[in-house]
């Protein structure tokens, strides 16, 4: 592990941030503290660059998962301008995860993410 953690520790942090929020306003405040104003996100199921097409994604994924939150799993690990985590997606009222996954992420020279690389480890039927 890189002697720099804080770096990605903070970069993830500012990304569940982004994730959990679900207020409008407060989502486009998070996107744009976590990622280059071209920042992309992909994964199985999305490719989205900007943050309004970031934005309308984690809004989407609220509007599947009502009630759910995002949470790291397990220690950020990073090098260079690179990081890797897992997450998964949390019933706040039951505790179930019923999503769970690996991200990598790339920092630019201000700690913001350009670009999100995710892998669904865990899916429902028909997602």
């Amino acid at each position: 592990m890189s002697a720099n953690t804080d770096r990605y520790e903070s970069a993830v942090a500012r990304y569940f941030e982004a994730w959990n929020a679900r207020e409008p306003e407060a989502l486009a405040k998070a996107v744009a503290a976590a990622w280059a104003e071209r920042g992309g996100y992909a994964d199985p199921l999305a490719d989205v660059r900007g943050h309004e097409e970031i934005a309308a994604l984690v809004a989407a994924a609220h509007a599947q998962f009502p009630g759910f939150v995002f949470r790291l799993t397990g220690a950020v690990d990073g090098h260079h301008d690179t990081a890797r985590f897992s997450w998964e997606l949390v019933s706040e009222a039951s505790g179930a995860a019923p999503v769970a996954g690996s991200d990598v992420i790339t920092l630019d020279a201000q700690d913001r993410i350009t670009s999100v690389l995710g892998f669904l480890d865990r899916v429902p039927a028909g997602t």
